[in-house]
């Protein structure tokens, strides 16, 4: 991506997925924050990516709500 790329657009999560999925780490919900496109676990104080559609679930990938 260049300077004059736009960023990508983050991609709505099937509200279906968003019901089945939980936190890998606390088993608790998640939200789906559409403008940084994560699934954020509050609990875990976490925020997994999503990437071409598809949640990266591992919390090594995860983004941490404290940073």
């Amino acid at each position: 991506m260049t300077e004059t790329d736009p960023a990508p657009a983050p991609q709505a999560v099937d509200p279906r997925l968003l019901e089945i999925l939980v936190c890998p780490l606390t088993k608790g919900p998640l939200r789906y924050d559409p403008e940084r496109g994560e699934l954020v676990s509050e609990r875990a104080g976490l925020a997994y990516p999503i990437r071409d559609g598809i949640p990266i679930m591992l919390p090594e990938e995860a983004r941490r709500l404290d940073a």
